[in-house]
């Protein structure tokens, strides 16, 4: 598919929306509206007890509170994993030493080019954390039982948290 023509609507800080003329593979045009991101990376933390950091956020747009893993959004020219190292100190408060690819995802490609880049990070260390203004953020340290439970019973709804729990109960650490 290729873009005949681009017309921005709306540019934000975290977002662009266009209006896009598009030429499908038959040659069939259609103006769509998509959302253009930077996209972001985040960071399942397992502590050396095996626990796994996961932050209670409060979201506005999702009305409420969410059980996510740390992440946040690409700055200009950084690496996905400068960005997950970023806000693992961020918003967990720890840094790591050892870190391991768990995919990627795209949150919602029928209308965003988002890209979430996940990643699992060990060999921790305590650091302050540095929220910023708007962000309201718990932070919990929970056994492997207590996440699974979670997830059973729907608590966990993240599609970024979700995919990056699934993969690492799918690829486990070596």
């Amino acid at each position: 598919m290729t873009t005949a023509k681009r017309r921005c609507l709306h540019h934000g800080r975290a977002l662009t929306l266009n209006a896009e003329t598009v030429i499908y593979p038959d040659g069939r045009q259609e103006e769509l509206e998509i959302v253009r991101h930077p996209g972001g990376a985040a960071a399942v933390a397992v502590d050396d007890e095996a626990r796994i950091c996961l932050i209670r956020q409060y979201r506005y747009a999702a009305d409420g509170w969410l059980w996510e893993i740390p992440a946040g959004r690409l700055e200009h020219d950084e690496s996905p994993l400068a960005c997950a190292r970023r806000e693992l100190a961020e918003e967990a408060g720890v840094t790591a030493a050892d870190w391991r690819p768990l995919g990627q995802l795209l949150p919602s490609p029928g209308v965003c080019d988002e890209r979430i880049h996940l990643f699992l990070a060990r060999g921790l260390q305590r650091v302050a954390t540095a929220h910023e203004t708007g962000e309201y953020i718990e932070i919990h340290w929970l056994a492997p039982a207590r996440v699974q439970a979670m997830l059973c019973a729907g608590e966990i709804v993240d599609a970024k948290t979700l995919v990056a729990l699934q993969n690492l109960q799918s690829c486990p650490p070596v």
